[in-house]
């Protein structure tokens, strides 16, 4: 398996990769591909793809802050769970932040999504119970 970036031509991948995995995404809004396009031109370091072959396991789309490193929208393949896929994704977001001067990393999950706090866990993220996420959206699709 191997980790690269995304281009814009891999849109079609990497939706199809968010459905099989449980992802919900808007596509009429700031995952359409437009949008994603603009940040993939803004940000080519921020799109990661894991394949096995020609085939899309895994995806994560990173953000920053300028402070901090923000792994977003982290999925891998159902079909491909449990092979270190997730963890290879957290290991290249890790290298691409350093390399970008950002020096914390951090990432939000859903409160139900167990495996995923597991695995952050393990691989030595702190789990912060004393932050409250608000949020204000122009609208439904942002």
């Amino acid at each position: 398996m191997k980790v690269r970036k995304l281009t814009s031509k891999d849109y079609g991948r990497v939706t199809d990769l968010w459905t099989r995995a449980g992802l919900s995404f808007r596509p009429k809004g700031r995952d359409s591909k437009e949008a994603i396009a603009g940040l993939m031109k803004a940000n080519p370091d921020f799109f990661l793809g894991v394949f096995e072959d020609n085939l899309l396991v895994g995806v994560a789309v990173l953000s920053s802050d300028m402070r901090k490193g923000w792994i977003n929208r982290l999925a891998v393949d159902p079909d491909y769970r449990r092979l270190g896929i997730a963890k290879m994704l957290v290991a290249e977001s890790e290298r691409i932040f350093k390399k970008h001067g950002l020096r914390m990393f951090c990432v939000l999950i859903d409160d139900e999504n167990a495996e995923s706090k597991a695995l952050f866990r393990k691989i030595g993220y702190v789990e912060h119970r004393d932050i409250i996420y608000f949020s204000k959206r122009d609208n439904e699709d942002i």
